[in-house]
């Protein structure tokens, strides 16, 4: 079981063999795979096809366009459903403390410096590993507290980098 969110709008759903409930009541939905990103549904003698644009792991949200609408989804399963109903599910909304070194590496650029104010997905440095550059994002709003690191330092595997 788990939930999806369309626009404030909640739906239970369930899918067990070839049965699909939603909000308890079973509805006759056909699935047809046609590649790893599109879905061909077929329900109540319609047709619609469905695809992935994007799909945030964090927040668990999924973007389709479904025919020619755009719909954005965020999908709770069983255990964030649990996690939820223990009052537990404001836990990944915690204040960001650092940013760890990913793997070892050079530090080719610097974005920010104490005191800048950042947003998720702002980029805070750029790290130079197995001749690639990786770029380093704030995983979360904050305040930039300390850069522990300099420009052209090498640095190890979870070494901290920025502390907010």
């Amino acid at each position: 079981m788990f939930s999806v969110s369309i626009q404030d709008e909640i739906y239970s759903v369930e899918k067990n063999d070839d049965l699909t409930l939603i909000n308890g009541k079973s509805i006759d939905l056909d699935i047809e795979w046609v590649s790893a990103r599109k879905v061909h549904l077929i329900r109540d003698n319609q047709s619609i096809e469905a695809e992935l644009i994007s799909f945030e792991k964090e927040t668990k949200t999924i973007q389709i366009r479904l025919g020619d609408k755009i719909a954005s989804l965020q999908v709770k399963d069983r255990f964030d459903l649990l996690l939820e109903k223990m009052g537990m599910n404001n836990l990944s909304a915690a204040a960001v403390k650092d940013i760890k070194a990913p793997m070892p590496g050079l530090i080719l650029e610097l974005k920010v410096k104490a005191g800048d104010e950042v947003k998720k997905g702002d980029v805070v440095l750029i790290l130079e590993a197995m001749k690639m550059e990786n770029i380093i994002k704030a995983p979360g709003d904050g305040t930039v507290k300390a850069v522990k690191v300099k420009l052209k330092e090498s640095v190890e595997k979870n070494q901290v980098l920025i502390q907010f």
